[in-house]
């Protein structure tokens, strides 16, 4: 298993950025557009524990669409955890941490521990992998930011 990491600092409060990304709406608008990533389905619109949601997109390649079911089996105020249940990935867990550094930003912290399927083939891939969420997360960061500071 591999496990990914990566933070940033959002000018604006903790509060805000909460809301932000505890609303399902929010995947669209920070995943990279060549994704395309669809939600089919959500049991409620603001995240909360025990939620479930499918999506579709090119996560792992350009041109064949995947599906991916995914549960929320953590949530306590800013820090949620949602796990794959069905997907692309043999095992896929993203910890999603809000930490206020003053009280005009906020530190954005993800960190996603992942293994890919097919066993050795599948770790000869991990560095694809690894520098795929590289720069799907610097895009989230760069969405984010333009999101809520503009």
């Amino acid at each position: 298993m591999r496990t990914f990491s990566h933070s940033f600092i959002v000018k604006r409060p903790i509060e805000k950025v909460w809301n932000y990304y505890t609303d399902v709406e929010h995947l669209e608008v920070i995943t990279p557009k060549k994704i395309d990533l669809r939600i089919i389905n959500v049991t409620n619109q603001k995240i909360i524990q025990g939620q479930e949601i499918w999506l579709s997109g090119k996560i792992v390649t350009k041109i064949r669409r995947v599906r991916w079911h995914s549960k929320i089996t953590l949530l306590r105020p800013y820090e949620y955890v949602d796990e794959m249940l069905t997907g692309p990935f043999k095992r896929w867990k993203h910890i999603h941490k809000f930490q206020s550094t003053d009280d005009k930003q906020t530190e954005v912290t993800d960190v996603v521990e992942f293994e890919l399927p097919y066993s050795i083939i599948g770790k000869l891939i991990e560095g694809y992998a690894y520098k795929q969420l590289q720069d799907i997360f610097e895009h989230r960061k760069l969405a984010t930011i333009n999101s809520l500071e503009n």
